[in-house]
């Protein structure tokens, strides 16, 4: 495990009042003031408020991408797949949920980088699509509009920041059993 650089640490505390507070809202001194420093010292660690935007977001979506990629590839069935989807966004959204925040809340402030992260939501959202697409032509899924799923199986995955931490959810594996089960079978007994 790497150790934890200022460079981390400020990253990880402009993440949690960028999610309090908003982007738009949270300044260099704000930054400055919670991390004990002059925010003339900030600067001695990363460039600008938006360098931090762009590592939170970029890094984010590029661990969901990467995540997805693997479990596309595996010769698991497209239900296992949509399992292993909701494994990776409970796994990332319980180590950062501050910033999945800025992923979900934020991204729009992206300047630079803006076209790269929309280009890797684009392509993620395709692949679980066709991994969907996949299980309905293979018979394991259901056969309705395969973007009203997308949507709910999404909707759902990008809201988990908001509500562990109120849950203080302690067992990511049984979160995801419990969610896989919810969203996969339904809420249906018959």
């Amino acid at each position: 495990m790497k150790t934890e650089t200022r460079k981390d640490e400020i990253i990880k505390t402009a993440a949690k009042l960028f999610k309090e507070k908003g982007y738009s809202a949270v300044t260099m001194r704000d930054l400055a003031s919670a991390m004990g420093m002059k925010a003339a010292s900030l600067y001695n660690h990363i460039k600008s408020k938006q360098q931090i935007l762009n590592e939170i977001i970029i890094t984010l979506a590029e661990e969901f991408t990467s995540g997805l990629r693997q479990i596309q590839q595996s010769e698991k069935s497209n239900i296992k797949k949509i399992e292993e989807v909701v494994k990776l966004h409970v796994k990332i959204a319980s180590q950062n949920p501050y910033g999945m925040a800025s992923l979900n809340n934020d991204w729009m402030h992206l300047e630079e980088k803006l076209d790269y992260y929309l280009e890797l939501r684009s392509n993620y959202e395709e692949e679980l699509r066709e991994i969907i697409a996949e299980g309905v032509k293979k018979g394991e899924i259901i056969d309705e509009n395969i973007e009203i799923m997308l949507f709910s199986i999404l909707t759902t995955l990008r809201s988990l920041y908001l509500w562990i931490p109120k849950k203080e959810y302690r067992n990511p594996e049984k979160l995801s059993q419990q969610l896989s089960t919810v969203l996969i079978q339904g809420i249906n007994k018959n």
